[in-house]
């Protein structure tokens, strides 16, 4: 295996020819069952058109005893000196501060009528996110293989639509570092995944291989839980004997056939924001091979990220001419899967994300490293270090030579 390619993540266990044939073994991340702290996830029950064309949005529940309170509480008027200042028919003419919960409502004037739609402003330690339903009508179209991701006609792309808003807890510092988690690997192994779903927070970007069963149920159960989520496109590595299944992208073949093995890959699932390439270390290092593909990826709309992996990656450069969004991995976190070596390399990426004020880690999702970096995840805020899905961060990184190890 060649020193600059993380040539098995997934697992290879043999030659193959051609696109058509079986998917060979990703089996490090299939096969590995792991143990797992589950996390309860919160339902939240306060629903409500949020008038942003599809956009993801914020969910906040009120304990019952305290809502029916609130309901029967008188809502007087302050002062016209007292009010807050806003658009003008739209004031605040009441608000409530529920000091269980910290929730503040307030009733908006509609026209200067009392009676209009209530306002929650919610403590960021109770905001719960519920990403946008997809597959979005707007951002399909028909393909040869499946349904693709477009740019909707309003203009809206996926990227955007499926993604992750990045909100950061209110105790942090403005400025803060900010730090996004890229786990890869999802989708072979139903049972693994869900349970990587549960075990990560919901702030942590996942990747999913299109060779998996049911995917798209797979990607809407990450969804569900918060997760944004990428495809991970198969790119050819050094080794040919590497080539990890059907429609890898090839070099020194024509374009027109890289991209429809693209398209392919692309009708595997729905509801991503992005793609990102696995292995690759040949192929992201011709223009030839690279650049009819990430304009394809750009024209629909979609990220892409590279992990870092391939040394000579031309994707910064090259993605930079396609005017796309793009990302970089600055810190391989499971290149060596063991507990200490995955605490070692989170805590480089938090040293890159404290220098710069940003940083990007990806891990293969191998057994045994997603506990350690769930447990990391968790504390980041409590060291003044705010985790942001993968979206908030394209466009920031600058190239570099590829992952720290």
């Amino acid at each position: 295996m060649p020193a600059n390619d993380l040539h098995n993540p997934l697992g290879m266990d043999g030659p193959r020819s051609g696109r058509a044939g079986r998917v060979r073994n990703w089996g490090l991340i299939a096969c590995g069952g792991f143990g797992g702290l589950l996390l309860g996830l919160v339902a939240f029950s306060f629903i409500t058109d949020n008038g942003m064309g599809g956009r993801p949005f914020a969910d906040a529940s009120i304990q019952p005893g305290r809502a029916e309170e609130i309901a029967t509480a008188s809502l007087s008027p302050p002062p016209p000196e007292q009010s807050a200042s806003g658009p003008a028919g739209n004031q605040p003419i009441a608000a409530i501060i529920d000091a269980t919960t910290g929730v503040r409502i307030a009733r908006q004037s509609s026209q200067g009528a009392p009676g209009g739609p209530l306002i929650l402003k919610v403590p960021q330690e109770r905001l719960g996110l519920q990403l946008a339903p997809a597959p979005d009508t707007r951002l399909v179209e028909k393909g040869r293989h499946g349904p693709l991701p477009r740019i909707g006609a309003d203009g809206s792309r996926p990227s955007e639509i499926y993604a992750r808003p990045a909100v950061t807890a209110s105790n942090l510092k403005a400025g803060a570092p900010r730090i996004a988690i890229v786990v890869g690997g999802m989708g072979l192994n139903a049972a693994a995944t869900s349970s990587a779903v549960d075990l990560l927070p919901g702030e942590v970007t996942l990747g999913f291989a299109p060779y998996g069963p049911d995917l798209d149920r797979q990607v809407a159960r990450a969804r569900e839980a918060g997760h944004e989520v990428l495809l991970q496109a198969p790119m050819e590595p050094i080794e040919k004997a590497d080539i990890p299944g059907p429609n890898t992208l090839l070099s020194g073949v024509d374009s027109s056939q890289n991209v429809d093995a693209l398209r392919w890959l692309m009708s595997r699932m729905t509801g991503y924001v992005g793609v990102a390439n696995f292995l690759g270390s040949r192929f992201m290092a011709r223009e030839a091979d690279l650049s009819p593909v990430l304009r394809e990826i750009a024209a629909r709309g979609l990220l892409f990220m590279d992990d870092g992996t391939a040394m000579q990656s031309l994707a910064p450069t090259l993605a930079a001419a396609a005017g796309m969004q793009m990302a970089r991995a600055d810190v391989g976190l499971d290149v060596n899967p063991s507990r200490e070596a995955v605490e070692l390399a989170l805590g480089r990426l938090e040293a890159v994300a404290r220098a710069k004020g940003f940083a990007i880690g990806y891990a293969a999702g191998l057994p045994g490293s997603l506990e350690p970096i769930a447990r990391y995840a968790q504390g980041l805020e409590k060291r003044g270090v705010a985790l942001v899905p993968l979206s908030a961060l394209a466009g920031r990184s600058a190239p570099s030579a590829g992952l720290a190890r």
